[in-house]
């Protein structure tokens, strides 16, 4: 039987008491968030290679975008990572909008971070507290779900939903924030603060905890790149690559804060740095909040953005106007371009073609945990069974997004 040869050179091919086994893990598995499938070679209950197999959940997310209007495709990108759904919602609005070459109005932008930076730490306390709960560490699971549960309020509170919010629209927003927002904010940030003091506490010097991630998964910053990982993967093997610095995209550039990076690129340091980014969102949603300016939240533009209901209830030009962009879509110049945010795991991009229609002609989305998946082998070998669990909880897959 043909072993990779790092495993060669851990193991003689000589050794007589060498027996390689098969075993599948998964589809559905009670310690792996999704369906994933780890078709393993063992010796013993170290790993000799991990055929890790995708493609279970088959979501069809760019085909789906292909038969609908283009404001129609907005409730599909609520279901690629639903634990930011914003973020998607924000990144597709961004592509759209620059084939259009709109501008949104300066309060439309700042809601969009704002939102974004929510939607980034409701999923890190959702990564980091089913990598705990994993571990063992229950309690720190509790924790993180409590102090989840005010932002997902606050997302409820703006957009009217939890996880599918449909908030965004080519041209703005839906909705603006309700008038008790800021201090419901406040009062969510100090939960969160006793939150993520308890977890350090509890975690970050914890014995056991140390032990299942430190040295874990190492992967080098050169492979990772060479994969195409980026995000708290590749910033936890010390590459401080962020496209909100590298490429920044609505008012990012106008708000001060660090990108944190690890050093040895292992599940410590990764859970690290997703813990380092919460206080980071913080610091930007805090600063956008002090500047945030007056003003409409969508563009001025009947072509584009969808009348106010009482408009279209209460005149035969509104009601036209809906059905008009309702049934035939906007009409988006015909051209193609790809536009990337930065979403919770990564580079989140999407690339959309326009033949002058009504509804795209194609929609490609570059799903950052679809490029983390397919370096899992190489983080896997040479380890033992229970690592499949902590490496790939750090890895953050989201079947929506990788089975788009």
């Amino acid at each position: 039987m043909s072993l990779p040869k790092r495993w060669k050179e851990q193991i003689e091919p000589s050794d007589p008491a060498m027996e390689i086994m098969e075993l599948q893990m998964g589809p559905s598995h009670p310690a792996s968030h999704g369906t994933i499938k780890f078709n393993l070679k063992l010796d013993g209950e170290h790993i000799a290679d991990c055929d890790v197999e995708i493609g279970y959940l088959h979501r069809g997310f760019e085909k789906m975008c292909e038969q609908g209007t283009w404001t129609q495709c907005f409730p599909y990108t609520d279901r690629l990572n639903y634990a930011s759904p914003c973020i998607n919602n924000v990144g597709f609005a961004l592509a759209v909008e620059k084939l259009l070459e709109l501008e949104v109005p300066e309060r439309c932008k700042y809601l969009r971070v704002i939102m974004s930076e929510v939607s980034r730490i409701t999923d890190h306390l959702t990564c980091l507290g089913m990598a705990s709960g994993e571990v063992g560490a229950q309690t720190v699971l509790m924790y993180a779900m409590e102090a989840r549960e005010p932002l997902y309020d606050l997302v409820e509170a703006v957009t009217g939903a939890r996880l599918t919010v449909s908030w965004c629209r080519v041209g703005g927003v839906v909705h603006d924030f309700p008038d008790d927002f800021s201090d419901r904010l406040k009062g969510a940030f100090k939960q969160l603060d006793a939150v993520l003091s308890d977890c350090d506490t509890l975690l970050s010097r914890n014995r056991v905890f140390i032990d299942r991630m430190s040295g874990i998964g190492v992967m080098s910053k050169e492979d990772l790149i060479s994969y195409g990982v980026t995000g708290p993967l590749l910033r936890a093997a010390g590459v401080a690559h962020d496209l909100r610095k590298a490429d920044p995209y609505l008012v990012y550039d106008r708000f001060q804060f660090e990108v944190p990076t690890g050093e040895r690129g292992d599940n410590y340091d990764r859970f690290q740095v997703r813990l380092r980014e919460i206080h980071e969102s913080r610091r930007i949603i805090e600063q956008a909040m002090r500047e945030l300016p007056g003003g409409p939240i969508e563009i001025d533009d009947p072509k584009v953005v969808l009348p106010p209901k009482q408009r279209v209830y209460e005149s035969i030009e509104g009601l036209m106007n809906h059905f008009k962009l309702i049934i035939e879509g906007i009409k988006v110049p015909a051209g193609e371009v790809y536009h990337a945010v930065e979403a919770a795991n990564g580079e989140l991009g999407f690339y959309i073609v326009s033949d002058g229609s009504g509804r795209p002609y194609r929609v490609r989305v570059r799903p950052p945990c679809f490029f983390a998946m397919s370096a899992l082998n190489q983080m896997l070998i040479g380890h033992m069974i229970p690592d499949i669990i902590t490496t790939f909880g750090m890895i953050n897959m989201i079947g929506g997004e990788c089975d788009r």
